[in-house]
């Protein structure tokens, strides 16, 4: 079997362990929204001092469960680091070599995702717990989970014929990527503040949830909530117009085309479901879409900054301009 063989199939392996990875999120969101995550206790490896818990209650449960769903991701990623290896051992040329870098990036934060997940049960910082702690170690969480996603697609991407990133020919666009990546953040941040000060706060109606978020006497967390939907319109549009930029500077470039049209429309959804979670007080299944979301903006980000960063995709200035204008006047 020739290298090119393999690395084909290591792509289509290397898409489904990023797939994995999105349904392990999909039930630590759930596991956090349904108040499980005592379910263990403040015990790990053990669950309540057991391997395999007997008689356990529901969110006992839930929280086993997702350990497991945990521990077979760290398998699958140990896995994929292993394969990426024997590919770049088999050939060492810089398109796997690209692609084990991106693995064993993948490794490291697989293993740091998990090593938070153990500090916040062994430090109690789960269910409806607060500390002055926990919103850092959800904020270390979901960065932390967005890095182990960038590099779970990067290695996909690489596997799949991307090309290698050129971060000198560009500096006007790593700029403009970097402001994304930034306000990006900036919007999961703010995002997990939300989420945690809706679990511990819960409002019964729209409006006394709006009461808490301007009252003096609420809580820090509550009165930090308001932020997020202001960050998310404020960086939504700005990501709808970069991908209207980008694709009009790339416009012979079908990847860079494809993927600003998926992130413009993801966005808007997104728009539109984070508008329903909060109208509906973000009952757990608007929580876990707003968040499947909100993931899958981000690898379509990721996909389009691939795209658009390789030296070949350079472009002169000159003629620019008002294409975009064009590009945009008809978004």
């Amino acid at each position: 079997m020739n290298t090119e063989l393999k690395l084909s199939e290591f792509a289509r392996f290397a898409w489904f362990v990023l797939a994995y990875n999105i349904v392990v999120i999909i039930w630590g969101v759930f596991l956090r929204a349904s108040k499980s995550g005592d379910g263990c206790g403040q015990h790990w490896l053990t669950c309540h001092g057991e391997v395999i818990p007997s008689a356990p209650e529901l969110k006992t449960v839930i929280e086993f469960s997702h350990r497991i769903t945990s521990m077979l991701d760290g398998f699958v990623v140990i896995g994929l680091l292993a394969w990426a290896f024997l590919i770049w051992k088999a050939e060492k040329i810089e398109k796997n070599r690209l692609v084990l870098k991106m693995a064993i990036g993948s490794f490291v934060f697989v293993i740091v995702e998990g090593l938070l997940g153990a500090g916040l049960v062994l430090t109690g910082n789960t269910a409806e717990t607060l500390t002055a702690a926990r919103p850092f170690w959800m904020a270390g969480h979901l960065i932390t989970t967005l890095v182990l996603l960038t590099f779970l697609t990067l290695t996909a991407w690489f596997a799949s014929g991307g090309k290698p990133f050129d971060f000198k020919a560009q500096p006007k666009i790593l700029l403009l990527l970097s402001l994304a990546i930034a306000g990006i953040l900036l919007i999961g941040l703010s995002g997990s503040v939300a989420a945690l000060s809706s679990m511990l706060f819960p409002s019964e109606t729209l409006t006394e949830g709006f009461t808490k978020d301007f009252s003096s006497t609420s809580h820090t967390l509550l009165r930090l909530r308001v932020s997020h939907p202001i960050l998310s319109v404020t960086i939504g549009v700005y990501l709808i117009f970069l991908a209207g930029w980008l694709k009009a500077k790339a416009i012979e470039n079908f990847r860079v085309s494809r993927w600003a049209n998926v992130l413009t429309i993801l966005v808007l959804i997104q728009f539109a479901a984070g508008a329903l979670t909060l109208l509906t007080l973000a009952p757990i299944v608007m929580q876990i879409i707003h968040l499947v979301l909100a993931d899958a903006v981000w690898i379509t980000f990721v996909l389009l900054a691939a795209s658009v960063l390789p030296e070949e995709n350079s472009f002169s200035e000159t003629k620019f301009p008002v294409k975009a204008q064009s590009s945009l006047s008809e978004m």
